[in-house]
């Protein structure tokens, strides 16, 4: 696994990076893959509710709320 991937979740609010490895099975993986988070695809975190969770982010021209339990599972690198 490379060094340079970080959960989705450690993203910093306004910064980009694209998805490199989805960690989750079952469900859940479908459901990530069903919103279009497949190898490359730029995410960037918008903002965050105001207990801090779910996080909105863009993806593929539109904007999801992720729970930091499901945005964990994905890992991405920077950009």
């Amino acid at each position: 696994m490379n060094e340079n991937f970080i959960p989705l979740n450690f993203l910093p609010l306004g910064k980009k990076a694209k998805v490199k490895v989805l960690t989750s099975d079952g469900m859940i993986r479908r459901r990530m893959l069903d919103l279009g988070l497949i190898s490359d695809t730029v995410v960037e975190a918008l903002q965050k509710s105001p207990s801090g969770d779910p996080v909105a982010y863009h993806i593929r021209g539109a904007v999801i709320a992720l729970r930091s339990e499901e945005a964990s599972k994905i890992l991405v690198e920077a950009i």
